[in-house]
């Protein structure tokens, strides 16, 4: 994969090709190849990676029963035609075993770090070997993750690496529910259910923007989603650069604020955010 980057990078023309990367763990839908449309768009040539990285799943999260169907995603990236596919092994890319990790910032103890231990650690460390050897001169993300964005922006910026980290909005169904490949395991009574999750971040925007106190409408939508039937991890109104609560409104015009959820459906553990100024 480096090889094969070094003579993109290297290519004999007036100035260097452009990498674009998207780095999935596969089972790839319509959100996965929007961040390849938006990288072909702006880049020369466009590697998509396909790896179930073990170190950001939990001992008891689905890494073994998380869906995988490589055959289907080659023929989508083929249809895409993307320049390069890596899929490399477990053991290529943790020959030694997993002896270590990259101590993920700050921005990774909230919400998700207080639920998941260690996740960030095993993304950063999984996302420095990969732009390690892909080389992409920019990286594309989706917005649903969004605190994996943050994290991954401000480890690119302490380690001064020289990749530019694209946020692109989040794809959804017709009905609202942010596509996600665990969206598989879903019955169709939840399916039908969970796009409540989406509507009442919506109503949550618009009544954060009506004036309505962050503590009121955090706890109102808590409850809601409880009587719906998700069990919630958390319901969170954040600064969306430090990801720390926001308590008040009154000195945070002009800010940026996500409205970050997590939430299981039956044994389904779905995560969503509604992204906005102030």
């Amino acid at each position: 994969m480096r090889a094969w980057s070094t003579r993109q990078l290297h290519a004999k023309a007036e100035k260097s090709k452009r990498i674009g990367f998207v780095p999935t763990m596969g089972f790839l839908h319509s959100g996965h190849l929007a961040l390849v449309t938006r990288a072909k768009k702006e880049n020369d040539a466009v590697v998509v990676s396909i790896f179930v990285n073990p170190t950001q799943f939990g001992p008891t999260e689905d890494f073994n029963a998380y869906p995988r169907n490589l055959k289907k995603d080659l023929a989508l990236l083929k249809k895409e035609k993307v320049d390069a596919v890596f899929v490399p092994s477990a053991t290529a890319m943790y020959p030694d075993g997993v002896k270590s990790t990259i101590n993920a910032g700050p921005e990774s103890k909230p919400l998700e770090g207080q639920f998941r231990k260690g996740h960030f650690d095993g993304v950063c460390t999984v996302v420095v070997k990969l732009f390690d050897a892909v080389r992409p001169t920019t990286a594309y993300f989706g917005q649903k993750d969004f605190q994996q964005t943050r994290v991954v922006e401000e480890m690119v910026a302490r380690r001064k690496m020289p990749v530019k980290i694209v946020v692109c909005p989040t794809v959804r169904e017709a009905d609202g529910l942010a596509k996600s490949s665990r969206n598989v395991y879903l019955s169709p009574v939840e399916r039908a259910i969970a796009p409540v999750l989406h509507q009442t971040l919506l109503l949550v925007k618009k009544d954060l923007l009506a004036g309505e106190p962050v503590g009121k409408v955090e706890a109102t939508a808590f409850g809601v989603l409880a009587l719906t039937g998700f069990n919630v991890q958390y319901f969170s109104v954040c600064d969306a650069k430090t990801l720390k609560p926001l308590r008040s409104f009154k000195a945070s015009k002009g800010k940026r604020v996500v409205v970050a959820v997590a939430a299981y459906l039956g044994k389904t553990r779905l995560i969503d955010n509604s992204l906005f100024s102030l």
